[in-house]
């Protein structure tokens, strides 16, 4: 033990989770929580070696242990971290919603850089774009940018992020019945929300629907600039008439993020109205999609529908 070192002593203790503890009769001895260390260690040298006789030595050499172990972290890869703090080990034990984004992020990405944990790497990631909702609506060429992804870890993340949304597609599947404004609202939300809100783009969407005004099937109609779309009711005509439609609800979004109407967007909507009239479709609604998640425009709840 004399010939170790003080700072050796330091990461010897950070890379086996051994930390002093001052007790309450004053006596200080080593705890290590992994139990993973040998018996013949003989905790009293150490102590002696560092000097460590008070409570103050105590709580010093502790913050220096950790110190030591985050350094250590962000210089080996996870799987050589102790178990309690690795993420998906984390996630085992803990479940998916305990987790901060930095570690499921981690859990997705896998593996780090030279230098630098998966769990660093994720934190970077987050920072770069500020939200995961960033983070989605960047491309797969923005996000390999970040030194240490690449396209392969941003394939991976576009991924997971699109299986978020397709998870929230099939809870909007399973509505029966569209029968009120807020019943069609609640299912656009889920249906094109996550797709719609971040769009630099308008998108214009018919839902179609048989007798029961149960969803048959969604058609993009047209995409256009950052303030209009192009939208010919003879199309809208033509896809609810082959598919056996009884109503029509559209969806389109602003790029803008406000949700109220235009007045283009109003004199368009009376003339898919009377358009789809004349072959006895109906049309139950036309919602806009603004930025944020409670920014919707129901022109049936309004009383724009004529």
């Amino acid at each position: 033990m004399t010939d170790i070192s003080s700072k050796e002593l330091i990461i010897f203790m950070a890379q086996n989770n051994l930390y002093p503890i001052y007790s309450k009769r004053g006596k200080v001895y080593l705890r290590c929580s992994t139990n993973k260390l040998q018996s013949h260690i003989d905790y009293s040298k150490i102590i002696e070696k560092l000097n460590i006789t008070s409570k103050k030595n105590c709580d010093e050499l502790r913050e220096e242990i950790k110190k030591e172990k985050q350094k250590r972290k962000s210089n080996r890869p996870i799987k050589e971290w102790i178990e309690e703090e690795r993420p998906r080990e984390m996630l085992v034990k803990l479940g998916a919603e305990n987790l901060p984004l930095s570690k499921l992020l981690a859990i997705i990405i896998r593996t780090g850089k030279e230098g630098m944990s998966a769990e660093e790497l994720a934190k970077i990631l987050l920072n770069h774009f500020g939200s995961l909702r960033a983070i989605d609506g960047a491309s797969v060429s923005d996000i390999s940018k970040i030194s240490g992804i690449g396209l392969v870890k941003a394939v991976q993340i576009k991924s997971a992020l699109e299986l978020g949304k397709r998870l929230y597609r099939e809870s909007a599947k399973t509505k029966m019945r569209l029968s009120t404004p807020s019943d069609v609202i609640h299912y656009v939300s889920e249906f094109y929300g996550p797709y719609l809100r971040d769009k630099d783009k308008e998108f214009f969407y018919v839902i179609l629907l048989d007798i029961k005004n149960k969803p048959i099937d969604n058609i993009e109609i047209s995409k256009g600039s950052i303030s209009s779309t192009i939208v010919d009711p003879k199309e809208i005509i033509k896809v609810a008439v082959s598919k056996s439609a009884s109503s029509v609800i559209l969806v389109h979004n602003h790029p803008s993020g406000e949700p109220l109407p235009s007045q283009n967007d109003i004199s368009l909507t009376n003339n898919i109205v009377y358009a789809c009239n004349l072959v006895g479709i109906k049309v139950l609604d036309h919602i806009i999609i603004g930025k944020n998640l409670e920014d919707f425009y129901s022109f049936s709840k309004e009383g724009l529908l004529k």
